[in-house]
């Protein structure tokens, strides 16, 4: 048995103010840091030892991962760092508030649009200042893999991918993945086998560790560590 840890980053700056943040790089809330340091606490109650760590390029996700290394007492200079398991790209909403956008557009087409399957916004302006072509975190992406929006299923192709070549071949051992609501609800939709329209349902919580426990690669648990943030898993 081996176990796969998926945690959602704490609470960001945007997360707060309820902006579409998607690719933007911003920084953790005070609430965030310790929703971050709770994790840890959390995981280190497993009494279990991690041997691979994994980060989104962005900052949101990889302080919180840092601060859970910090909290179970291990040295961050290992973490691995890939831009495919960025938060999903939110196009032209990028940078607005979600209560505004239902205001203005009605809810059920901002659910749409934050949830659906394959159904990408509007394509961002390459001269934003929100577009990851001009954010210095990605400099070293080809750009031609950089996307100007994306649909859940655009964003679950990207980090299924690298799941399976570079994840999955660590699992005889323990992982810890910190990234993002639309990341993390893609890599469950591949390993809990949920389908196109009951994976619009599936809500991730910040800064609650999900554990997940594999036998030969094949999900045999997975719960919140934290009992009373949890959400459905739809499945387990």
């Amino acid at each position: 048995m081996s176990h796969l840890i998926l945690v959602r980053h704490g609470q960001s700056e945007w997360n707060l103010q309820k902006r579409f943040t998607g690719w933007v790089d911003v920084d953790l809330t005070d609430k965030g840091k310790l929703e971050a340091c709770k994790a840890g606490e959390l995981i280190k109650d497993l009494k279990i030892e991690i041997s691979f760590y994994y980060s989104s390029y962005q900052k949101r996700a990889l302080e919180t991962l840092k601060l859970i290394l910090n909290t179970i007492r291990v040295k961050d200079d290992n973490i691995i760092k890939a831009w495919q398991l960025n938060e999903r790209h939110y196009g032209e909403l990028t940078g607005l508030n979600k209560n505004e956008m239902k205001n203005k557009f009605g809810e059920e087409k901002i659910f749409k649009l934050r949830r659906s399957w394959d159904f990408p916004p509007e394509p961002l302006n390459k001269n934003s200042p929100y577009h990851p072509l001009n954010i210095e975190t990605y400099n070293d992406i080809p750009r031609d893999r950089i996307p100007d929006a994306e649909s859940l299923k655009d964003t679950y192709d990207r980090v299924v991918k690298f799941y399976s070549e570079n994840i999955k071949n660590n699992l005889n051992k323990n992982v810890l993945v910190a990234a993002h609501g639309n990341s993390i609800r893609a890599l469950c939709k591949y390993l809990f086998d949920l389908d196109n329209k009951i994976i619009s349902k599936l809500e991730i919580p910040t800064g609650n560790p999900l554990l997940i426990t594999l036998d030969n690669n094949t999900v045999k648990e997975a719960k919140y560590l934290d009992s009373s943030r949890a959400k459905d898993l739809l499945k387990f």
